[in-house]
């Protein structure tokens, strides 16, 4: 297939389809059973169930179809149900499902490490070792990068989002709902300012120097690890940082002997319009931690690095009953196929241009809409009051809820609850993603009068 031609969608009608109101009566009944049965701790921003998924379509219990925009937060970039990651989870599991690699070893957990000392950013000799979950990729990082240089503290970014875990909570910027009554949390953590170019108005030289000023005096090099950053934030806001900023971080760090770890969490996998947002400007980063669009939807999660880093941990430092599991294993391996055969990483590209000339041209007819950002099929929309940059979580939450009872996905985010960030799956038709554009620019308007 060319790189220019839309993957497969099985038999889901590429439409979308409303037949009952959003949520409709069965998903209402199960959300009663939800409520009974799942903790009040469990948020859930649509609550439709869904049935089937495909292509740019989620279709629910009581048979509407929907646009989805948000791909399960950057998961199923490569589609939902994608033939390869089907085909090759069937024949996994028929042979057997877990045998757990640190007593028995198997070829697809090794198979996955080739592919992303392959994939991830420089040609230096590097080892993997698999996960469950983005928050576990991250905790590793955080413990290879410890063992290898001897120190202990950690620098992350202010809007940064790193996880649910008790250390990956304290990576993380945002309180609620991330942090709030959940520590204390773990310690020889800090923070430094991110580039924020909406926001702060400094070059990619002038913010890194602000952040590094900030780690020399308040942590020092002889004591920091690691940095940890996202090369464009996520739940931060879809945060792309000024031109330069990455490189500069990433070259003090080097001077320094500060291990660099990029979360490729949610950037990772084509997503940006790169295999990794990091080659944007040619940043090679120690460490990638991995995640999300690896495997089609099943839990797996990596990290990467040089071998001298990796390999510096004591053996069974690392590891995990359930990490690289020989059927999720079989499922990154599917995806990683059909990224490279359906040519994702430049339809990441071909998706950017028509985003960014949509959501562009509905800023010069909303003033609501206070930048338009992004890179690839990561692309958001910060809302504002007219003639301010003051947030406007509000008109952000109304907009959502708009689109969504329209019948499209869309995901909101940001440290402020004011930005709308736009994940659909690389595979969508392009008339699908017109489409949930046109039901987000009147529900826009409809928010906005």
């Amino acid at each position: 297939m060319t790189e220019t031609a839309e993957a497969p969608t099985g038999e889901l009608a590429q439409e979308r389809r409303l037949v009952t109101e959003l949520p409709g009566p069965r998903s209402r009944a199960l959300m009663a059973r939800r409520k009974a049965a799942v903790s009040a701790g469990v948020g859930t921003m649509l609550p439709v169930f869904i049935t089937d998924a495909g292509g740019g379509i989620l279709r629910d219990v009581d048979g509407n179809s929907l646009i989805d925009l948000g791909a399960g937060i950057a998961v199923v970039s490569v589609g939902n149900a994608a033939p390869h990651v089907v085909e090759r989870v069937r024949e996994q599991v028929g042979r057997f499902t877990h045998t757990c690699f640190m007593i028995t070893p198997y070829e697809g957990y090794v198979a996955v490490c080739e592919a992303l000392n392959r994939l991830t950013p420089g040609d230096h000799e590097k080892r993997s070792a698999l996960f469950n979950s983005g928050a576990e990729s991250v905790e590793n990082a955080i413990k290879v990068a410890r063992a290898a240089t001897g120190k202990p503290s950690i620098v992350a970014f202010d809007h940064a989002y790193h996880g649910r875990t008790n250390l990956t909570m304290a990576l993380t910027a945002k309180s609620m709902p991330y942090k709030h009554s959940f520590g204390p949390f773990a310690g020889d953590v800090y923070r430094a300012p991110m580039s924020y170019p909406y926001r702060d108005g400094l070059s990619g030289a002038e913010a890194a120097a602000r952040a590094i000023s900030m780690i020399d005096k308040q942590v020092g090099a002889s004591e920091t690890a690691a940095v940890i950053l996202e090369p464009i934030q996520g739940e931060g806001g879809f945060i792309v940082p000024a031109p330069g900023f990455l490189p500069a971080i990433s070259q003090w760090c080097t001077d320094n002997g500060v291990v660099f770890v990029a979360d490729e969490i949610q950037t990772g996998f084509a997503r940006t319009g790169a295999m990794f947002a990091c080659e944007h400007e040619g940043v090679v980063p120690d460490l990638v931690a991995t995640a999300k669009g690896i495997a089609g939807g099943l839990p797996l999660a990596g990290l990467t690095g040089r071998a001298d880093l990796m390999n510096a941990v004591h053996a069974g430092g690392l590891g995990g009953t359930f990490g690289g599991n020989p059927v999720a294993c079989a499922a990154g391996l599917g995806a990683i196929e059909t990224i490279e055969e359906l040519g994702l990483v430049a339809r990441a590209g071909q998706l950017e241009s028509i985003l960014l000339e949509r959501l562009r041209d509905m800023a010069t007819r909303h003033p609501v809409i206070g930048d338009v950002r992004g890179r690839g099929a990561m692309i958001a929309l910060e809302f504002v009051r007219p003639g301010t940059k003051e947030p406007a979580a509000d008109v952000c939450a109304a907009v959502a809820k708009a689109a969504h009872a329209a019948g499209v996905v869309v995901l909101t985010c940001g440290t402020y609850g004011n930005v709308i960030r736009l994940l659909p799956p690389l595979v969508i038709p392009e008339h699908l993603l017109h489409e949930g554009l046109d039901v987000l620019d009147e529900a826009i308007r409809a928010s906005c009068p």
